[in-house]
């Protein structure tokens, strides 16, 4: 099935359209980008050059593909890129800022949702099936794992990473990494507990829990998870912290502190 183009749209000539992909009134996209079966423009959403996008996305009205990355030091005319999978959604107003080196890429995997007015800066890489709600703002090279919840409103600082299967809560303020599997909060952010509700929705329960619970135990006591099982989530954290990150990780809550 060819596009189905809505004459009001603009295409450049540049662009490359797959089968079956539909753009709505007032839509732009511009050139050197490519869109593959099956995506859905809506209504005045603009798609910027150097945009990648793999099968079946959604991009509703007024999302914005592609800016310029918000880096006062970027030449315009450098070619970077995004880079998206398959399976996607963008709400209305998503933003989303291609990369700052040359050749470079901010990255979403596929089945990622993103609410309305959610931005991803530039350099970001996003796994698959994250979710992220209502105005969450990513800072430039951030890094998210995968099967991430963010709250509304909650913000992460420049060259954070998000480990796969955490939570963020809704307004939380996060400046150092957030380790996977965990609960998260405040401003600045904290860990609190397990992420006990997806990680079972994620199938991660029985022995693979508690092997996940001990190795979190361990982690808030300082002490290394050397002789603990090696399931494929611990191996996960664990190379989740050899490559280490360049702001540190969140600190635990103080149990006895913050209990009531």
């Amino acid at each position: 099935m060819p596009p189905s183009i809505h004459p009001t749209a603009y295409i450049a000539p540049g662009a490359k359209l797959g089968l079956g992909v539909g753009v709505g009134p007032f839509a732009v996209i511009e050139d050197h980008v490519e869109i593959g079966d099956g995506c859905q423009i809506g209504a005045h959403a603009i798609i910027q050059p150097w945009v990648r996008m793999g099968q079946n996305n959604v991009v509703h009205p007024t999302a914005v593909l592609g800016g310029l990355p918000q880096d006062l030091g970027f030449k315009p005319d450098t070619e970077t890129w995004v880079d998206i999978g398959d399976n996607n959604v963008f709400r209305e107003g998503v933003t989303v800022s291609r990369a700052t080196q040359p050749g470079g890429a901010t990255r979403i995997g596929s089945g990622c949702y993103l609410m309305n007015n959610a931005h991803i800066g530039h350099d970001c890489r996003l796994g698959d099936h994250n979710i992220l709600a209502s105005n969450v703002a990513l800072g430039g090279h951030v890094h998210v794992g995968e099967r991430v919840f963010f709250g509304g409103g909650a913000v992460v600082h420049q060259f954070c990473r998000v480990g796969s299967y955490a939570i963020l809560q809704g307004l939380a303020g996060i400046n150092k990494d957030v380790l996977p599997f965990m609960m998260v909060g405040g401003r600045p952010g904290k860990h609190y507990r397990l992420n006990l509700i997806g990680l079972r929705r994620a199938g991660i329960d029985g022995e693979n829990l508690k092997a996940v619970s001990a190795a979190i135990r361990r982690l808030r006591n300082k002490l290394k998870l050397d002789d603990l099982p090696g399931t494929a989530e611990l191996d996960y954290l664990r190379q989740w912290l050899e490559e280490g990150g360049k702001r540190g990780i969140l600190p635990f809550i103080d149990i006895h502190k913050d209990a009531d």
